[in-house]
């Protein structure tokens, strides 16, 4: 005889799916509600430079490129053009002061100073005989005068005695008179003598000074004439090495042509080229650092030029003390210049990150495998580090690299 089955309400099955459906309720709600709900890359930790967040001295600084020069150079430029008579010292010469480089020839110039000496010459004669001159009419009045007074010297003794024999009536007033017309005479010439000369020696001391002073302009002249020739000898200005182009003999110069340098050996300054922006900031003194042969070389910033060009100023920067040895005039050195004083500052590394988040925000690490993005602000940059104003601490890590293809998720999963 059949018997009924009675239909179990929990089987295995039912509560086996009955729990798989309250599982799947739990883990919804876990999900709206508690899960991170941010878009979210997973990137290879190894293809990530991690850099982290520390305390440390901030300088600001600009790498350059600077060029080696002399401290000091002389440019040699023909003062008088012509053809190339003979060539004294090669370039790459060690030179001392004075010492001949060039010899020029200029015949149209030759013959146009002998010209100029001649006429100075027959000039400065001309003013020697006015002065002769003007110094024999000297001579001549002093001797009529030293004539009119030796003529007094003998008529006065005389004229005074004939007075007295013509008052005892011992002499005829005749010869009286005639005598007394002589002392007279001469009394009143030695008067006019005395007052012409007076006269004429005021005129001749305008006239003497006048004529030695162009005098004295035409020497001065006719000397620098003659060393219009001397210009035709180009010589060192100063001791040092002479840097020349090639030239051949035979060759012609226009006058005003540098045909080279005298560099002094030994000394050395660095021409930086600076971008305009950094104009404000650019100011004599400024330190700056170089590297070379392994050894670190203080220098200072002693001259900027006010010339802009292409958008870049040039400054002169001098060896604050030691030398390095071994540099050539021409060659390239690096350097950094320090824009300002040092200070204490949170600092990250320089990194990818920054083109492609303007420095405005960064993944920062939370753990090992996880960094999530955090606005930070910025400051300011040298070629290492980034100043932190905001937004970091102490300690924190952050990816540093690229982020070029991260797009806009706001979580990085490492892995």
């Amino acid at each position: 005889m059949d018997k009924k089955i009675v239909k179990k309400l929990w089987s295995a099955k039912r509560v086996t799916g009955l729990t798989l459906l309250i599982l799947f309720l739990l883990s919804l709600v876990y999900y709206l509600l508690f899960s991170d709900k941010r878009s979210t890359l997973r990137v290879e930790k190894d293809k990530v430079i991690i850099g982290t967040v520390q305390q440390g001295v901030f300088q600001e600084f600009i790498p350059q490129t600077g060029v080696v020069q002399p401290s000091r150079q002389v440019y040699l430029d023909v003062i008088e053009g012509g053809t190339i008579k003979a060539i004294i010292k090669e370039s790459g010469a060690i030179v001392k002061k004075g010492d001949e480089i060039l010899q020029i020839t200029n015949l149209n110039r030759e013959l146009s100073v002998l010209q100029q000496e001649a006429t100075f010459n027959e000039s400065i004669n001309r003013a020697r005989e006015v002065k002769i001159s003007i110094m024999r009419n000297d001579m001549e009045q002093r001797q009529l005068i030293a004539s009119i007074d030796n003529q007094l010297m003998i008529l006065t003794p005389q004229y005074e005695r004939q007075s007295q024999l013509f008052k005892k009536r011992l002499i005829s007033k005749q010869e009286f008179e005639r005598i007394e017309a002589d002392y007279n005479f001469n009394i009143e010439r030695k008067q006019i003598a005395y007052e012409l000369y007076k006269n004429d020696s005021v005129d001749r001391i305008r006239q003497l000074k006048g004529t030695s002073e162009s005098e004295f302009r035409m020497i001065k002249s006719l000397n620098g004439v003659r060393k219009i020739l001397d210009n035709l000898t180009i010589r060192a200005p100063i001791d040092g090495q002479l840097s020349m182009l090639h030239w051949e003999v035979g060759q012609a110069i226009s006058t005003g042509q540098r045909i080279g340098q005298v560099d002094i050996i030994g000394s050395y300054r660095l021409r930086v080229p600076i971008d305009e922006l950094y104009l404000p900031r650019i100011y004599k003194g400024l330190n700056a650092t170089t590297e070379f042969a392994g050894n670190s070389y203080e220098l200072k910033i002693t001259y900027i030029y006010p010339n802009i060009v292409s958008g870049r100023f040039e400054v002169d920067m001098d060896f604050d003390g030691e030398t390095p040895k071994g540099i050539r005039p021409g060659q390239s050195m690096r350097l950094r210049i320090e824009l300002g004083d040092s200070s204490e500052q949170l600092v990250i590394p320089v990194g990818g990150f920054f083109k492609d988040t303007g420095g405005n925000w960064v993944y920062v690490l939370v753990n090992d495998s996880k960094a999530v993005k955090r606005n930070i602000k910025l400051g300011r940059k040298n070629t290492d580090n980034f100043e932190v104003l905001e937004g970091l601490k102490v300690g924190e890590q952050l990816i540093i690299s690229s982020y070029e293809n991260f797009g806009d998720n706001e979580v990085i999963i490492l892995k």
